[in-house]
């Protein structure tokens, strides 16, 4: 039953309209990449609930983008640009692709033989444990006030190598970028919800999650002449204040701004 309402309320809701800005309009622009940790307890609620199927209708963040990926709801790319589109029907059946195993099998004799078989391979919300975000950071001639666009989103995928029977962690990998001033995008976030409180009745779409912020993250990239990233020369320590100093940099530019 809670299914059904949720959906039927959903069904025709649209994502706020996106600021109308001029080129001419933009005074200081700066763009930032950040990452949200899926393992750190505020931003628990867009990994819960784990099930595929949801809960109450309602699904985690992966399997809720995945879905959508899947049914082309949605468009996606291989770049942050938004230059390299990626087909969904073949990218669902590339990632989904089964995966070949040899069994050991043995006979009431303890005859042993060998056969290789196909594993079906599924999408799983658990290897999923970073979502990725590029932002624009902009200062309006009309406004005279700071302002942040998310215009892209990426989830990550842990990889690991099997070293003498041990797995090692090697790094993550971006599945796919997804354009967030799209309006097929925009709409579709709109429509689903996420569980962030415990009043079932008023729970804030992904949308909202976004565009208010509810989330804690940590910066990874500015745009500089290098077009690096804060791991390519720090590391430790000194990569988390060189993270903190953007973010001060940031709150420090919208301080500054005085308004007449």
């Amino acid at each position: 039953m809670e299914e059904f309402i949720s959906e039927f309320v959903n069904a025709g809701k649209r994502a706020e309209p996106l600021p109308v800005l001029r080129e001419a309009d933009i005074c200081w622009e700066l763009g930032i990449w950040r990452t949200i940790d899926l393992r750190e307890k505020f931003n628990q609620f867009f990994y819960f609930p784990i099930e595929a199927k949801g809960v109450d209708g309602r699904k985690n963040f992966a399997y809720m983008l995945w879905d959508a990926v899947s049914a082309d709801i949605i468009p996606i790319y291989e770049d942050d640009e938004f230059k390299i589109p990626l087909d969904n029907t073949q990218f669902v059946t590339q990632y989904t692709k089964a995966d070949t195993v040899i069994l050991e099998i043995v006979d009431e004799n303890e005859n042993y033989e060998y056969k290789t078989v196909l594993v079906p391979k599924e999408f799983n919300s658990e290897e999923i444990l970073q979502i990725k975000l590029k932002e624009a950071w902009y200062i309006d001639n009309l406004s005279s006030q700071q302002h942040v666009l998310i215009t892209g989103l990426a989830i990550t995928r842990e990889l690991y190598k099997e070293i003498s029977g041990e797995k090692e962690y090697i790094g993550n990998v971006n599945l796919f970028w997804i354009p967030m001033l799209n309006t097929e995008v925009r709409n579709h976030l709109a429509r689903k919800e996420a569980y962030y409180e415990d009043n079932i009745a008023n729970l804030p779409s992904w949308m909202q999650i976004f565009s208010s912020r509810m989330f804690d993250s940590f910066i990874t990239r500015e745009d500089n002449r290098m077009n690096r990233s804060i791991s390519d020369f720090l590391s430790g320590t000194d990569a988390i204040l060189e993270s903190s100093r953007i973010e001060e940099k940031l709150l420090n530019i919208s301080m500054d701004i005085w308004e007449y």
